[in-house]
């Protein structure tokens, strides 16, 4: 599956490799997972009922990483919480 990060979440994502190490390799390992299989179990991918076309995936127990999804490209948004990303 192609995906492309948005420059706001780049961002936020070189500021968690600077500060948490273990997450960023946890997001690193996550997004190779979602690469070659974006549906698999351990991503517990599912799409956000509030909004049209918006999934999330787990990076770990409280962290998720939300994105667009067209069918056959994905793209990358947010990242945070369960509480911070489904606030906004």
């Amino acid at each position: 599956m192609n995906f492309e990060v948005s420059s706001d979440l780049k961002k936020d994502l070189k500021k968690i490799k600077k500060k948490n190490q273990l997450l960023s390799q946890k997001i690193e390992k996550q997004l190779l997972l979602f690469y070659s299989n974006h549906l698999h179990h351990s991503l517990r991918t599912h799409k956000l009922s509030a909004y049209d076309n918006v999934w999330s995936i787990s990076i770990d127990k409280s962290v998720r990483m939300l994105y667009v999804f067209d069918g056959s490209y994905a793209y990358f948004f947010d990242i945070g919480t369960h509480e911070q990303v489904y606030k906004k």
